[in-house]
């Protein structure tokens, strides 16, 4: 087996900030493949919005959940480490503002010397959109033009364009990032399959280990595959990544889905890890899988 292993990095609850760089050099010395962080900028104390990843739509925390902000979290796990990948797991991408947002992403791809993927999603918490005044409704148009702009941008001298976020003719924004960003979209809807499928470099997708059903994730495989033949694209070229959140403590759970999913297409996986598990031998179940 080849399938690549990555874990949260631990950056929101509890945990010290002042630790992160820290704990993302222990993870990249212990052998992880990569380290993902996830994404929000600001909750309400009860949330009411639907939350996709739970059966009866409720989100499973409150909303004074402290959260190291997704940039600020990876730029420290960048200035810590030296190889190991780094990725959102996933950052909201309508709500940002695209040019901020894409010349902190090249910044970022610079300074790690090309190790950032991003993780995008469409978002859920409404209450979120509201505070960030983004339009919730429009969040699937953003998305899907945020993607084009961030593209454009990244070649460092984007062609004037009109649409939600129209661009000015003579722009230049450097650096350009030194490979091209992975844009993974994240989410288990018929419009989160075909985005992935036809617009972005793969899909991210999200499931609880104890709930993993793995006939149908293969389902969802190949409906972001059969996007991609629509507009004529390799699905070959597709990356696959799978977030396994409950996973903390259950490595062997997870060692032991690893061939299955592997099998269906995914490249890598992600974990959740303890804050204060020593992350040496939580890789090495994993790994046993592996060998």
């Amino acid at each position: 087996m080849s399938i690549a292993i990555g874990a949260k990095l631990p950056h929101t609850g509890t945990v010290d900030p002042t630790s992160i760089p820290a704990r993302a050099r222990a993870m990249e010395v212990a052998g992880f493949d990569s380290l993902w962080v996830s994404d929000h900028v600001v909750m309400p104390l009860t949330i009411g919005s639907y939350y996709p990843f739970a059966s009866d739509g409720k989100a499973p925390w409150t909303g004074d959940i402290p959260y190291i902000e997704t940039v600020v979290t990876l730029a420290a796990a960048a200035a810590a480490t030296e190889h190991v990948g780094l990725g959102s797991a996933v950052l909201v991408l309508p709500q940002r503002n695209p040019v901020l947002l894409a010349k902190q992403v090249a910044s970022l791809d610079a300074l790690s010397n090309g190790r950032i993927s991003l993780g995008i999603g469409a978002g859920w918490l409404q209450e979120e959109f509201a505070a960030l005044d983004s339009p919730f409704e429009e969040r699937g148009r953003r998305m899907e033009e945020w993607i084009a702009l961030l593209r454009d941008l990244w070649t460092g001298t984007p062609p004037a364009r009109d649409g939600i976020y129209p661009l000015a003719d003579g722009l230049v924004q450097l650096p350009v990032p030194p490979h091209p960003v992975p844009l993974l979209v994240g989410g288990h809807t018929k419009a989160a399959f075909r985005r992935a499928g036809s617009l972005g470099d793969g899909w991210l997708a999200q499931q609880a280990v104890p709930a993993v059903d793995v006939d149908h994730l293969a389902t969802e495989v190949e409906a972001v595959r059969a996007n991609a033949v629509k507009v004529q694209r390799d699905p070959a070229d597709l990356r696959f990544v799978l977030r396994l959140v409950e996973s903390t403590g259950a490595e062997a759970a997870v060692a032991a889905l690893l061939p299955d999913l592997e099998a269906i297409g995914f490249s890598e996986v992600i974990i959740d890890t303890a804050l204060d598990a020593d992350p040496a031998p939580v890789l090495d179940t994993l790994r046993s899988a592996t060998r």
